[in-house]
């Protein structure tokens, strides 16, 4: 199938653009027409009239999600029809990806299907949690509050996003600036020196010759070095997408001091109240985990709550495999054991959500703390020993001089 570039308006005379599938000409004006918009001009796209995205991959982020839902809510609320809050939602969004998908959820609701069914179609937009809420929604008859339910959801899963996000921004930085220092020192400062210690003659350092050394390599093999890199980069990467390469990485980093804390603190914030927002739409347990299993971005964490789902289809309750893994804190398990008994899981698994959040949020700060004197101690481990290698020869010369 191609592409086609498209200028249409609907039954109202508004106008809209975007880019259809079909397998010629005549097959996409059918289909523009099938959707109940009438086709002013379909063209192949070129750079004239092809739409220009920014979005470059990845899902819709949380906070488009929270937004999406509050506003869904609202309009409901106010008396208004799904489809005709679908388009008052299509032409407000602002990310493109979800403009799109906004876009078929509605052409596909005015065909019949459900809005749980239509939005299904585009899960890569739209969570199968979120999904999984609407259905449920759409059932009861409480779309509303399914969606509400959704806006907080999204809005916390956010701010524990940015809070990870911000904590980890300043020391990337900071190390990519550390690493452009050595090179700079590499490339301009040690070649500049390396005259004078040619004429000045004598042996000189060990520790002068090695960043020489180095420093001629880097000049003058700079590929190998790009090379070495690259094939590093590469080698993780496609290590990390087999089973045994995400289970060792998501091992290592849960093992880390304070960065393997806040990983675990996140992922119980994030079962908890994932679990708790599932269980009060009237979501069985044994599906609830199913979801939240596909969510869980550590892979060791991913198993041990598909390992959970197993034990819990066979009637165990989830705070015992939960802390038979010995991956999940204590605290978490002994809550939902609570909630199990006492029959009030989803407010209990809202309380402690609640409590990792913070906890989360003290962990980030915590990182962030650590992480400034970590970068400086690696600053001074890779720039003091490259002014040594320069100092030490210039000490010799000057001595040699003095004493002459």
């Amino acid at each position: 199938m191609a592409e086609f570039a498209y200028v249409a308006v609907d039954d109202s005379g508004k106008q809209k653009k975007g880019i259809i599938e079909a397998n010629n000409l005549d097959q996409a004006r059918a289909n523009l027409k099938g959707q109940g918009l009438t086709p002013i001009s379909v063209d192949v796209p070129n750079a004239l009239n092809k739409e220009i995205s920014f979005n470059i991959g990845g899902k819709v982020k949380s906070g488009d999600l929270a937004l999406f839902c509050k506003q869904f809510q609202s309009i409901l609320h106010a008396g208004v029809t799904v489809i005709q809050a679908l388009e008052m939602l299509e032409d407000q969004a602002e990310n493109k990806k979800l403009h799109d998908a906004l876009t078929e959820v509605r052409t596909l609701v005015e065909k019949g299907d459900t809005l749980a069914g239509a939005m299904g179609t585009r899960d890569d937009v739209f969570p199968k949690i979120l999904i999984h809420m609407v259905e449920a929604g759409e059932t009861s008859g409480s779309l509303e509050t399914a969606l509400e339910r959704m806006a907080v959801h999204f809005e916390k899963d956010s701010k524990i996003k940015n809070m990870v996000t911000q904590a980890m921004i300043y020391p990337i930085i900071l190390l990519v600036v550390i690493i452009g220092v050595v090179i700079l020192m590499l490339v301009k400062v040690v070649p500049s020196f390396q005259e004078t210690f040619d004429q000045a003659g004598g042996k000189l350092p060990a520790i002068t010759l090695a960043v020489v050394a180095m420093s001629n390599m880097l000049i003058k093999r700079w590929y190998i070095f790009v090379g070495v890199i690259a094939v590093i980069v590469i080698g993780i990467r496609v290590f990390m997408k087999t089973e045994s390469g995400a289970q060792f990485f998501g091992r290592l980093i849960i093992k880390l001091p304070v960065f393997g804390d806040m990983v675990i603190k996140q992922a119980c914030a994030r079962l908890a109240r994932t679990l708790s927002t599932l269980l009060a739409s009237g979501i069985s347990m044994v599906g609830a985990i199913d979801i939240v299993a596909k969510i869980m971005t550590n892979r060791i964490v991913q198993v041990v709550v598909e390992d959970a789902k197993a034990e819990v289809e066979r009637g165990v309750p989830l705070s015992q495999p939960l802390e038979q893994s010995e991956v999940f804190p204590p605290l978490l398990c002994h809550m939902m054991q609570i909630g199990e008994e006492t029959g009030n899981m989803e407010e209990m698994l809202e309380k402690v959500a609640d409590y990792y959040d913070e906890e989360v949020e003290r962990a980030t700060q915590a990182v962030s703390a650590i992480m400034e004197p970590l970068i400086i101690v690696l600053m001074a481990a890779l720039v003091v020993p490259i002014m040594l290698a320069i100092m030490a020869p210039m000490l010799s010369i000057y001595n040699m001089a003095e004493n002459a």
